[in-house]
């Protein structure tokens, strides 16, 4: 079977996008695999399949290169955005995607037929500990809450987390101060002095892979430059450092507005690029920045 597929970036993932509306596989997690090899001529961080929806106008679905199927990515929430706009299959430039995280509303900025600029709605970042990835009994094992930073907005008279917001923790021979939450997938930050010389390979996997966490989470460290921007790499599950990341830039901002560092306006600069982030007072936050078409072919399959 000849598969048609787009591979896109929105500023830090690569994925290979397909309509799968006029496409049926019985193995999508197969297929996730192989167009996600990195060896592979199309390699990407995932796919992403564009289906249809009875509650938004698109549902989107999304997969890691080990072919598990994920909640929700940012980045490739904006390129879907793009990719419907371009292949036609709406002519609305506002409109839903469904995505297991949720309704995510996306809007295009449209400037002589193309599309320069994308703002997504990706929602309400949630921070209850029993939506989130962390086990918070084993949290309590390996640190003395009654010792946590003053700043932290937890409640550290008591016994209970209510949240994971600053929580200090040692990785090898390093002290990390994490903070965790959820956009239907799990994002933990920790702000550091100094982006650029951390060695993210020593590090991004033991985080990845802690006990604390029931699953892998995705690892964003974090550098404050000022109030109005900030500088990160990122460590995604399943995939390792990536360009960047959407929905990392995003907590990245909420924490360092949480802890004080920062204001609800920020630039969030990654390797590949600057995403510029807003949370707004009602608690929404909103990402804006483009996506760029890599190119376009097909991929023979056979199951």
């Amino acid at each position: 079977m000849n598969i048609p597929f787009t591979k896109m970036q929105a500023y830090g993932n690569d994925y290979v996008y397909i309509n799968a509306m006029k496409v049926s596989v019985d193995n999508w997690n197969d297929l996730a695999i192989k167009v996600s090899n990195r060896n592979f001529g199309v390699g990407s961080d995932g796919m992403i399949l564009i289906c249809d929806s009875k509650v938004c106008d698109f549902r989107m679905r999304v997969f890691d290169p080990d072919g598990t199927e994920c909640e929700m990515c940012g980045n490739a929430l904006r390129s879907v955005s793009k990719y419907v706009y371009y292949y036609k299959l709406t002519d609305k430039t506002r409109f839903s995607v469904e995505t297991i995280g949720g309704h995510q509303q996306v809007e295009l900025d449209v400037v002589d037929g193309e599309v320069v600029s994308i703002h997504a709605n990706i929602g309400k970042p949630v921070f209850d500990p029993d939506k989130i990835v962390v086990d918070m009994d084993k949290a309590r094992n390996v640190v003395d809450i009654t010792k946590m930073p003053k700043n932290n907005p937890t409640d550290t008279e008591s016994s209970e987390m209510k949240e994971f917001v600053n929580v200090p923790i040692q990785i090898e021979d390093r002290t990390f101060y994490m903070s965790s939450l959820s956009w239907g997938n799990p994002h933990t930050v920790m702000f550091i002095d100094d982006v650029d010389t951390l060695d993210i390979k020593k590090y991004g996997p033991k985080i990845e892979n802690h006990e604390i966490f029931t699953n892998r989470t995705n690892v964003t460290f974090a550098q404050v430059v000022d109030e109005n921007n900030i500088k990160i790499r990122e460590w995604e599950r399943g995939t390792g450092e990536t360009i960047g990341c959407g929905t990392g830039c995003c907590s990245a901002v909420v924490f360092g507005n949480r802890l004080g560092y920062t204001g609800r306006h920020v630039d969030v600069m990654q390797i590949g690029g600057m995403l510029h982030v807003d949370w707004d007072e009602q608690d929404n936050v909103h990402m804006v920045g483009p996506s760029t078409v890599v190119y376009e072919g097909e991929y023979y399959y056979e199951a």
